[in-house]
């Protein structure tokens, strides 16, 4: 062995284990001083005795008028579901086999007369309200899409809310919810998924979208209470209780953020509050409520441009729902509203007043002719200032005090003429006799308010007035209007559709709804039937169509 080598392997091990032996002698140490330090912190002795100990209180209600409303209202709050048939536009035509030679007017047919069944078709679809500020389910819309030939006709299902009003049975809703329905069933809280009660109609107010119906459950039902709309103020508290989106028994508060909105130009009838308590598809028909569990509201439609809630909701005042439920409920089922006969313009405008050289007050710019207005003397410039001592200022304020008077009722108006007061007594008529033929076929929602006489045919009808023979080009005594046509009936099966006028049955004239009436008495069972009809909508220069088939 090599001595040098054999000397430096020595010196290494020794170097080896003597730089082991500082290592373990170096963590040795370290591990002693920091056992040292800890000890010395935890050892230490600090001060915590002004330190107050945390207590949990007992459980308590902070407030509970919402719940307790709530808890009060919701059992007389109700679902409301329909059904309606939708016709299949193709059924009928050339290949379909009604009978029927030509094809209806078109909806958008600009002469067809508003107020009738295309008037929601005719709507500007760009327009945020949507015919009727995006009216929740448009009344029974929502069939979607386009039908295929020959499809038979199918049926359009839509939720919406009521509540009740009456022990007995009676509800509040939107006049939109049950239009045209053919089934109308109601479920109450409380009671299983698969029981409700089937609903008949007891009166329809298009103009206020009101309309009251009932069911017969058998027992007394949970009545909502009635408040005054005039004792709200703006920050109101209010809760929306209904159905939104079939959401049964949703509670939504909010506050009064209006008052006195007139959102729809043309109708003269509805004066909103306007809340913030959401509100949404389903609502409708649904009470608004104050904090005293009193209903000051009907919730009726929505501001929206995107089918949902925001932030701006419409209830139709329980002062006026009032007025038009207790005429509903009554023997005629109608609404029956004062007019005098004048026309004025919506908006007061300073220059039309400077002018005429008053302050304030309605000025007429138009006099119905032999209407009580123009029977009483009152002329196009003069302006109304008061109605039987009560000062109006608005347009709104004198169709306020008018249409509240019934038909015959005998006012004193205060006007003034060229500077000088003068008064006039005037015997108030009923607005829809006056101003029905202006209002296009309006006047056909006072038919579909009360149960049409069933016929033979199927078909409903009325006498044609005077103006509407004149718009229609007809001689006087020729022909009778349908006001409605009873589903799967004959005159279903042929199209004849509301506000069609017939003028022969079997090439015998009709001249009123007398001779109607004694015409189809006498058909039978298996015969053919050939009506003469001049279709809703058709211009003088278009002549009428025959529909055809053979009775059931």
């Amino acid at each position: 062995m090599d001595p040098l080598n054999s000397g430096f392997w020595q010196r290494a091990k020794a170097s080896r284990f003597s730089f082991t032996l500082i290592t373990l002698a170096t963590l040795a140490l370290g591990i002693l001083i920091g056992t040292v330090i800890t000890y010395g912190v935890k050892g230490k002795t600090i001060d915590s005795t002004d330190a107050q100990q945390l207590t949990v209180p007992q459980a308590k209600q902070i407030s509970n008028a919402f719940s307790t409303v709530a808890k009060q209202l919701e059992p007389s709050v109700v679902n409301i579901n329909t059904e309606s048939v939708v016709k299949n536009p193709h059924r009928g035509l050339p290949g379909g086999g009604s009978g029927r030679g030509r094809t209806r007017p078109s909806p958008n047919n600009p002469n067809n007369p508003p107020g009738g069944d295309d008037d929601q078709q005719q709507q500007d679809p760009d327009s945020p309200f949507q015919d009727f500020m995006d009216r929740f389910f448009g009344g029974q819309g929502g069939q979607g899409g386009q039908m295929p030939d020959q499809q038979e006709d199918m049926r359009a299902r839509s939720l919406g809310s009521g509540v009740i009003v009456d022990p007995k049975g009676y509800i509040v809703t939107n006049y939109h919810v049950v239009e045209k329905a053919d089934k109308i069933r109601v479920s109450l809280m409380g009671d299983p998924p698969s029981v409700s009660y089937e609903a008949k109609v007891i009166g329809t107010d298009k103009e206020t979208d009101l309309a009251v119906i009932k069911i017969e459950p058998g027992k007394n039902l949970p009545a909502a209470k009635i408040g005054n709309s005039d004792s709200m103020n703006v920050g109101d508290w209010v809760l929306a209780i209904g159905s939104p989106f079939g959401l049964e028994e949703s509670v939504t508060a909010g506050i009064v953020s209006a008052k006195g909105r007139n959102i729809v130009p043309g109708r003269q009838f509805q004066s909103f509050i306007q809340t913030d308590a959401a509100i949404n598809p389903g609502n409708s028909g649904g009470p608004l409520v104050n904090m005293d569990g009193e209903i000051i509201g009907i919730n009726t439609a929505i501001y929206t441009q995107s089918y949902g809630y925001q932030g701006v909701g419409f209830a139709l005042p329980s002062n006026t729902v009032a007025q038009v439920y207790n005429q509903l409920i009554g023997p005629e089922h109608r609404v029956a509203r004062g007019s005098i006969g004048v026309e004025f313009n919506a908006q007061p405008n300073p220059s039309v007043l400077r002018v005429y050289g008053i302050k304030s007050g309605v000025i007429i710019s138009n006099v119905i002719a032999n209407g009580p207005a123009s029977k009483a003397g009152l002329k196009t410039g003069d302006a109304i200032i008061s109605v039987d001592g009560k000062e109006v200022k608005t347009g709104d304020e004198l169709v306020g005090e008018i249409s509240q008077r019934k038909p015959g009722a005998s006012i004193k108006l205060g006007y003034v003429r060229e500077g000088k007061h003068g008064d006039a007594n005037v015997i108030v008529e009923d607005r829809m006799k006056l101003f029905g033929a202006r209002l296009g076929l309006a006047d056909e929602e006072q038919e579909e308010d009360q149960a049409p006489k069933q016929t033979k045919l199927g078909i409903a009808v009325r006498d044609i007035s005077p103006e509407v023979a004149t718009r229609l080009g007809l001689p006087a005594g020729k022909g009778v209007q349908v006001t409605d046509v009873k589903p799967d009936s004959f005159g279903d099966t042929v199209q004849v559709q509301r506000g069609d006028v017939i003028l022969e049955i079997n090439r015998q004239p009709v001249t009123d709804s007398a001779s109607f009436e004694k015409l189809q008495s006498q058909l039978k069972s298996g015969q053919d039937v050939v009506l003469l009809v001049r279709p809703r909508g058709s211009t003088k220069d278009q002549g009428p169509a025959f529909l055809a088939g053979v009775l059931p």
